[in-house]
């Protein structure tokens, strides 16, 4: 082991066990509330052959949480299995009242939704006036009265005290673990589709620690070697080499959920299942017309809200005729350009306004739709992302509302949440070699909770400055450190002010490690994220 290695061990207070888990650290499934009477009523339904309908969402946990779901209950005996999923644009988010139509037309015995249903108490009562059965697994915040359902399992109820913050595909996934410990699924078959569980969690922004380290760390090695044509063919599409968190979550994820955002989330659901590499391949190339859509709408929104100007207020509601997949992500994108948390909203129908919004810090969506939930028709979600519903005339008393709650909270320097902050401080550039690069490894996959190391190079001194890219809005430094070695940075759409560096200045830079691989050859790089 580095020494440097060794420091950034240290600094971040990793053991071993992180380094090094293992998979019978995960709790036992039947920890969770309600998970014994899930898999009894699963296996009731497969011993009688019953109609099950699994009912997902759009977003890559809802897709991924899905396939999972009925893996696992085609591993435990079912025959009959049927998804839905709703309409991001028709349905919104949770059981739509279509669920109960279609369960009655096609004599469904059994639903199981898989990452909502939480809140949905009166969908759950009319399927069971109905005749038909709930299963509920889901990971969002619980309202005080649960549904009426046959079980409930979410690791956000209140009479739960073990870890809370799995995704959906995480719940699912637990339940294939129950499914195993009680002899309906070989034990081991589980394992494979741990390549969707990390895909379902490091996409949903779940922190990466305590079991999803562990789902994580197994789930990186199922995806280096996964089964499945979908995931194949849409690593190849998207050009990935390496598989790491950067694939997963710039390369693999947006193609998925633009299917979801843009025409329909079933594109992304048939490539996850895809049978043959044929029937994959075409499925790819949508993904990937679709996210080229999605790019250039997203482009276009942001362009017209910085064209037209963004308020001072301490919380930003945009409003406008875009495209109802991409508010969200732009919403994301002004909470990193403007530093407060975003609302962006477009006109839907006649006279009503949906949209999303995006947070950070202490200050909690869920809360601040709360605070204003006279003035709105709809709302709810995560802390840090959360969807709305309003009349259009209603638009400037909930900017008024949700501002006024946010002052009321009386929050002190939210900026700090957004900070990049290194994890070590490198004055000799010798010490970043490939060995640690290559120990670096050992944390993946990162994201939430456990994000990529930063490096802090200390008074690098600038031996020259190079634009790069058709555009030259690009940016390569070749910077020496104190032992006298050097090293390339590069900065991708890098900020005016960093092109006015002049060769022999000297500067704090930070920056996250790259490998770079040329002809044969290897070196170690650094991307910037930050000149100080």
């Amino acid at each position: 082991m580095s020494k440097l290695f060794k420091r950034l061990l240290e600094s971040r207070g990793i053991r071993e066990d992180f380094l090094q888990p293992r998979y019978d650290g995960l709790a036992d499934p039947f920890l969770l509330p309600d998970m014994d009477k899930a898999v009894e009523r699963i296996l009731q339904a497969v011993k009688a052959k019953e109609h099950i309908l699994i009912y997902g969402d759009y977003d890559v946990d809802g897709i991924t949480s899905s396939t999972v779901m009925e893996e696992a209950l085609r591993l435990a005996g079912a025959k009959q299995i049927e998804i839905m999923l709703p309409d991001r644009f028709v349905d919104g988010y949770g059981m739509s009242p279509k669920l109960v139509t279609r369960a009655k037309k096609d004599k469904v015995n059994l639903v199981i939704t898989v990452d909502c249903g939480s809140a949905n108490d009166d969908i759950v009562q009319k399927l069971a006036d109905a005749g038909i059965d709930t299963v509920v697994t889901d990971h969002h915040e619980c309202p005080e009265k649960l549904p009426e359902a046959v079980a409930v399992i979410n690791p956000k109820r209140k009479d739960y005290d073990g870890f809370r913050e799995l995704a959906g595909v995480g719940v699912a996934f637990k339940v294939a673990m129950a499914l195993v410990q009680r002899g309906a699924i070989p034990a081991g078959q589980e394992k494979w589709m741990l390549d969707l569980v990390l895909l379902g969690t490091i996409c949903d922004s779940m922190p990466l620690k305590n079991e999803n380290r562990i789902l994580g760390y197994f789930g990186m090695k199922v995806l280096e070697k996964t089964r499945r044509a979908g995931l194949k063919e849409l690593l190849k599409t998207a050009g990935v080499k390496k598989i790491n968190s950067e694939a997963i979550g710039f390369q693999m994820g947006p193609r998925l959920n633009a299917a979801g955002r843009i025409k329909s989330a079933e594109i992304a659901l048939a490539l996850l299942r895809a049978k043959t590499g044929a029937e994959a391949a075409a499925l790819a190339v949508k993904l990937e017309d679709l996210n080229k859509k999605r790019k250039s709408e997203q482009q276009a929104a942001v362009a017209e809200i910085e064209k037209r100007g963004i308020s001072d207020a301490p919380v930003i509601v945009e409003a406008g005729n875009w495209h109802e997949g991409i508010l969200g992500i732009v919403a994301g994108r002004l909470v990193e350009n403007c530093h407060r948390p975003a609302f962006v909203l477009s006109e839907v129908e006649d006279g009503v306004l949906k949209g999303s919004g995006r947070s950070f810090g202490e200050f909690s969506l869920t809360e601040a739709l709360g605070a204003c939930r006279e003035t709105l028709i709809s709302g709810g979600g995560h802390a840090g992302a959360a969807g709305v519903k309003l009349e259009t005339q209603k638009l400037d008393d909930f900017k008024t509302q949700i501002c006024e709650f946010y002052k009321s909270l009386k929050l002190v320097d939210q900026e700090r949440f957004l900070q990049e902050r290194e994890d070590l401080a490198v004055e000799k550039l010798g010490e970043v070699s490939l060995d640690f690069v290559d120990e670096l490894k050992q944390l993946e996959p990162f994201g939430e909770g456990n994000p990529e190391p930063i490096l802090k190079l200390q008074n690098a001194e600038i031996l020259e400055v190079r634009k790069m890219g058709t555009d030259a809005k690009h940016l390569s430094l070749l910077a020496k450190g104190a032992d006298g070695e050097t090293m390339r940075l590069v900065a991708f759409f890098a900020p005016s002010e960093w092109f006015e560096i002049a060769p022999g200045e000297s500067k704090d830079i930070l920056i996250r490690m790259m490998e770079n691989e040329w002809r044969g050859t290897r070196s170690v790089e650094g991307r910037i994220v930050e000149i100080l």
